[in-house]
């Protein structure tokens, strides 16, 4: 995903997780008289590891995401 910076990633990953332990602590819930249901636990887990993935790349590039490239030359 091109843009996403490591501070973006890391607060995608942490809302992840977040809603991971709201899952651990019910499945559903209920407002007043409507009652709601939480997003899958399967879905949640897939995406806090796509997020982690994505936060260590970052972290091991530098925070920097995309291609870079050095001492390259045109080819036309």
């Amino acid at each position: 995903m091109a843009g996403i910076d490591l501070p973006t990633a890391q607060t995608h990953l942490d809302l992840w997780l977040e809603a991971e332990s709201k899952v651990a602590l019910g499945q559903s819930y209920q407002i007043g008289n409507r009652s709601m249901r939480r997003a899958d636990l399967k879905e949640i887990r897939d995406q806090v590891e796509y997020w982690q993935g994505y936060v260590q790349r970052l972290s091991a590039n530098g925070g920097q995401s995309g291609i870079r490239m050095r001492g390259a030359t045109p080819v036309g």
